[in-house]
C-alpha cells in the first residue's frame, strides 16, 4: 500500500493502440502538453484485447514501472479509458497516480472553463466521473478486519463520500436546470423573432473561436491549443442585405470524448440541436482533416443534430496554390467554402452562403405611404428594409422596399396597411 501523492507535473505517457481503434499519439501528446504536464517517458503499446487486471498486459505494466521508477515520475498518463479496478490497480503496481483520457480531458476542461455555466458543467461530469472511481482512495480502510470498533470504517467512509457527492451532484443539476431554463428562454424569444441561428462547430482547434471572432467582430479568447475555449458564447450576426442572425461558438469536438462530457455539456450542445445551419469548421492545413471531419459527424448524430451545413475549410493561408485546388476539387459537388480566419479570405463568400441558406423569403417592390403614416414608415426603417425613397407631389413617402417575408407580414399585421408592393412607383 502506498499513500497517494496529491501533486506533482513529471509523468509518463503511454500510448495505447488497441486492434480495431483509431490511435493517435500526436494528438493525445498534445492534451498531454495543455495540462503543463512535464513529460519525462513515453511508451507505446499495441495490444489486442485489454487486459483485465491492467488494460496493457502484464509485461507492458512492468516497463512502465520500471520507467516510472527511473525517471521519478509522479503520474502516468494512459491514452484509453480505463475502468476503476484497473486504475486502481496499476496506482498500486507503479506506486503513483494514474491518470486515464477521460481523467485527462476532465482535467482540461476544469483549467479552461471560465463562465458560471461552464464551470458547473464540468465540475458535474468531474464528480459523475469520480463517484465510480471512490474505492481507489479508501484502500487501506478496507484491509482493517471486525472487531469492536473496528467494524467497517472503510465502508463507512466510502458511503460517506458517495452520500456528499450524490448531494453536490444534485445541487448543481439544480443550478443546471435554472441555466438551461434561461437558454431555453433565449431560444423561444429568438424562434419568437424569426432569428436564424447559427452554429459553429468543429474538431478542437480547427479554428472556430478565430473564426467567430471574425465573423461578429468579437474578441473570445482563441489560441492554437486544443480546447482554448469551452464556454458558450452566443453574439448577432450581420449579413448585410440578407438581415441578421445569431451565431453560437460551441466546444471543440475530440475523438473518444467521454460521455460524461456530452452528457454535462447538453445545454451548449442543444443550440446545435436546434440550429437552422450548422458551420462545420475544418483545419484545411490537417492532413488527418477527413478523419476529424467524420468524428465530429459521429458525435452530431450520437446527440441527435440533424441539421443542414456548410462546410467550411479554415486555414487555407498554410496552403499554396495547388493544395487549395486539390482540396476545393475533393468537396466538389458540397457546400463548401474556403476560407481564412486570420487573412480575412473568403469571409465575405462565407457570409453570403449563410445569408443564402438562412435568408427567408424576401419581398422587393414599391410601397406608397401618406403623409400621415409617419410611424408605420420609421417601422421599415427600423427593418432596414428601405433601399430608395421619393416624397410625391402630395407629401406622400414612395419607397423602394427589400424585406422578409416575415418581417413584411408583421408588418401589416401591426399596421393594418393594406397594399401590395408595386413593381414601380405609384
Amino acid at each position: 500500500m502506498f499513500d497517494r501523492v496529491e501533486g506533482g507535473n513529471e509523468c509518463v505517457v503511454v500510448n495505447i493502440e488497441l486492434h480495431g481503434e483509431d490511435n493517435y499519439p500526436g494528438e493525445f501528446l498534445e492534451l498531454v502538453k495543455s495540462t503543463q504536464a512535464n513529460i519525462v517517458g513515453t511508451v507505446s503499446v499495441k495490444i489486442r484485447s485489454p487486459h483485465p487486471r491492467y488494460f496493457l498486459g502484464t509485461g507492458k505494466a512492468e516497463e512502465v514501472e520500471e520507467l516510472v521508477r527511473e525517471a521519478e515520475a509522479d503520474l502516468v498518463i494512459i491514452d484509453h479509458a480505463l475502468s476503476p479496478s484497473q486504475e486502481r490497480n496499476l496506482e498500486s503496481l507503479l506506486q503513483c497516480r494514474v491518470l486515464d483520457r477521460a481523467g485527462l480531458i476532465l482535467d482540461i476542461f476544469a483549467q479552461r472553463a471560465r463562465s458560471h455555466e461552464g464551470k458547473l458543467q464540468v465540475e458535474l461530469a468531474q464528480l459523475e466521473h469520480l463517484s465510480t472511481r471512490l474505492v481507489r482512495g479508501w484502500t487501506h480502510l478496507e484491509r482493517q478486519k471486525g472487531g469492536i470498533g473496528l467494524r467497517g470504517p472503510g465502508e463507512t467512509q466510502l458511503e460517506t463520500d458517495r452520500r456528499l457527492i450524490g448531494a453536490r451532484i444534485k445541487q448543481i443539476t439544480k443550478r443546471m436546470d435554472r441555466v438551461d431554463s434561461r437558454r431555453e428562454q433565449g431560444r423561444r424569444n429568438r424562434k419568437k423573432n424569426e432569428l436564424p441561428t447559427i452554429s459553429v462547430v468543429g474538431y478542437t482547434n480547427a479554428g472556430k473561436s478565430t473564426l467567430f471572432n471574425r465573423l461578429t467582430d468579437s474578441v473570445v479568447y482563441s489560441a492554437d491549443q486544443l480546447f482554448a475555449t469551452l464556454d458558450p458564447t452566443i453574439r448577432k450576426l450581420d449579413l448585410g442585405v440578407g438581415g441578421h442572425a445569431v451565431i453560437a461558438d460551441t466546444v471543440g469536438f475530440i475523438s473518444k470524448l467521454p460521455h460524461a462530457l456530452v452528457e454535462s455539456f447538453r445545454s451548449t450542445l442543444q443550440e446545435t440541436r436546434e440550429a437552422t445551419v450548422l458551420l462545420h469548421i475544418v483545419d484545411a492545413s490537417d492532413p488527418l482533416r477527413e478523419t476529424r471531419r467524420e468524428q465530429v459527424e459521429q458525435v452530431l448524430k450520437e446527440i441527435g443534430a440533424d441539421v443542414p451545413q456548410i462546410l467550411v475549410l479554415n486555414k487555407i493561408d498554410l496552403l499554396d496554390s495547388t493544395e487549395r485546388n486539390q482540396l476545393l476539387d475533393e468537396c466538389l459537388g458540397e457546400d463548401a467554402v474556403a476560407v481564412s480566419a486570420v487573412t480575412g479570405e473568403g469571409i465575405e463568400d462565407l457570409l453570403a452562403r449563410i445569408a443564402a441558406r438562412v435568408q427567408p423569403l424576401r419581398r422587393e417592390g414599391w410601397l406608397t405611404l401618406s403623409a400621415k403614416q409617419g410611424k408605420e414608415r420609421a417601422m421599415l426603417y427600423e427593418k432596414d428594409a428601405v433601399k430608395q425613397e421619393e416624397i410625391g407631389t402630395g407629401g406622400e413617402f414612395i419607397m423602394r422596399l427589400e424585406i422578409a417575408e416575415h418581417d413584411w407580414h408583421r408588418f401589416i399585421k401591426q399596421t393594418g396597411v393594406d397594399a401590395e408592393l408595386a413593381k414601380h412607383p405609384v
